[in-house]
């Protein structure tokens, strides 16, 4: 089996050509798939499953919860740097925190665009963010929260 070029962690998903045996080739996935088990972000539990503008909004919300570069299981394009802009001013954040959000979702190429920010201070450390995901299965409107751990 040949793995090169291939991110083995990455969980977003990738259409690579691979080769499986010798009989067995994948050139390429037409159909990008956004089937997957649905998560209850309030219970932490898993059960069922999501699919289209559902389970896009579900992997933006898991982006924007994970810290790049700290979990081993994501690859280093996962997830966003919150760390990065821990203890700066509420204007800084508030600049910072759409350009972070922004390219950690174009990672994902399901994702086309990200635009209509709009940010408010919760605490010293938390901001209210909602925005709007464009993805290839439709749009996608996200009100949630960020924090920087300080």
């Amino acid at each position: 089996m040949s793995w090169e070029g291939c991110d083995l962690m990455a969980l977003i998903p990738n259409a690579v050509p691979i080769t499986i045996g010798q009989d067995v080739e994948v050139i390429e996935q037409k159909d990008m798939t956004s089937r997957t088990y649905k998560i209850n972000f309030a219970t932490g539990r898993v059960g069922g499953f999501v699919d289209g503008t559902d389970a896009m909004k579900q992997a933006i919300l898991k982006i924007i919860q994970s810290e790049r570069f700290q979990y081993l299981i994501y690859s280093w394009n996962y997830g966003i740097e919150m760390n990065s802009i821990a203890g700066k001013s509420y204007q800084v954040i508030a600049s910072e925190i759409k350009r972070i959000i922004r390219e950690a979702l174009l990672e994902d190429r399901r994702i086309t665009d990200v635009y209509n920010f709009k940010i408010s201070q919760v605490n010293k450390r938390t901001m209210a963010v909602e925005f709007t995901a464009s993805t290839v299965f439709g749009e996608v409107d996200i009100e949630t929260e960020v924090s920087a751990n300080v």
